[in-house]
């Protein structure tokens, strides 16, 4: 298992933060910095910032050297697909070959709403995904690329620099079924989402992964497993418990019923987030993409579990080839 970083950039993080984020991350020996793709936070939201991803994943692709970047997940519905194709490819290209390209359905309405975007219903949404799968692993491997489905087509499209990693490695993200067989046809990777994480549902999903594969005759040990996990560690374990009780309080809850609520929290020392990671690894699961809890706390917590990164793997491209 390899370990990486999520940022979530609606939060309010300036591009100061993010840089520091990812290169103490790289230091500390993360092997991805992740980012998801919103647009604001929320509605009354009018202050809190709220950089936009893949222009963020440009510029962390010339600012920093070794960590792999990538999106989790970009929206399907928020770029043209052959333009996100072309995007993609710029970055892996600027990046030296670090892009994990990261893609998802969407789900936020709110965004969509907001900025004028269609909102289908969720099979329509995964339908739109299947199609941007289609046209961008297409540009990224055919001279000219032509493909017409039932919401996107494309005629004779060009993609001119290709991405530098051939295939450039896909993650998709989520928990439903017609999801995973998305990932078992395109995907070297697949994201569970936080609640697909929790320990009472890990088994059962990564079983629905095994369904996946086997239902488009794949092999389930080229998808390479991944799963969101929120983290609050500290140098000590009342380090660790005065953040716990920061978080509780926010959710007008003690520590004892916060945790209890969040049983995959990732918590307490450098020493016990490992024993934790090792139970994820144990069953399979290949890379923790961790979540910080509070935000304003990632690099304290970075350098916390910098004692522990080398225990785990460095960050691989991919489990197996794109189809």
């Amino acid at each position: 298992m390899d370990l990486g970083i999520q940022i979530e950039p609606q939060f309010g993080f300036r591009f100061e933060d993010v840089l520091g984020i990812a290169s103490d991350g790289e230091a500390a020996g993360f092997g991805r910095l992740w980012l998801s793709d919103h647009l604001f936070l929320a509605k009354d939201a009018v202050d809190t910032d709220c950089l936009e991803a893949w222009t963020l994943l440009a510029a962390l692709a010339v600012r920093t050297d070794r960590i792999r970047i990538g999106p989790m997940v970009t929206s399907q519905s928020y770029r043209n697909p052959a333009l996100l194709a072309k995007m993609a490819a710029s970055v892996d290209v600027m990046s030296g070959g670090r892009l994990d390209f990261g893609l998802g359905a969407g789900w936020k309405e709110i965004e969509y709403r907001a900025y004028g975007y269609d909102f289908p219903d969720a099979p329509t949404r995964v339908t739109q995904m299947i199609e941007t799968l289609e046209i961008c692993t297409r540009m990224w491997k055919e001279e000219r690329a032509t493909f017409h489905g039932k919401h996107h087509r494309i005629d004779d499209a060009l993609c001119s620099p290709k991405p530098l990693q051939r295939p450039l490695p896909i993650w998709i993200g989520g928990s439903k079924p017609r999801v995973m067989r998305a990932a078992a046809k395109y995907a070297h990777a697949f994201n569970l989402n936080l609640s697909a994480s929790a320990p009472g549902q890990l088994a059962e999903r990564l079983r629905d992964l095994d369904e996946a594969c086997a239902s488009v005759q794949r092999d389930p040990k080229t998808l390479l497993r991944s799963t969101f996990l929120q983290v609050c560690v500290g140098t000590s374990r009342a380090d660790a418990d005065h953040r716990i009780d920061e978080l509780a309080a926010r959710a007008k809850l003690d520590r004892t019923a916060f945790l209890a609520q969040r049983p995959g929290l990732v918590h307490g020392t450098a020493e016990e987030a490992a024993a934790k990671l090792r139970t994820y690894a144990d069953h399979g699961i290949a890379h923790a993409n961790l979540m910080f809890q509070p935000y304003g706390s990632e690099r304290e917590q970075i350098a916390t579990l910098a004692a522990i990164t080398d225990r785990f793997g460095r960050a691989r491209a991919a489990a197996g080839p794109s189809r």
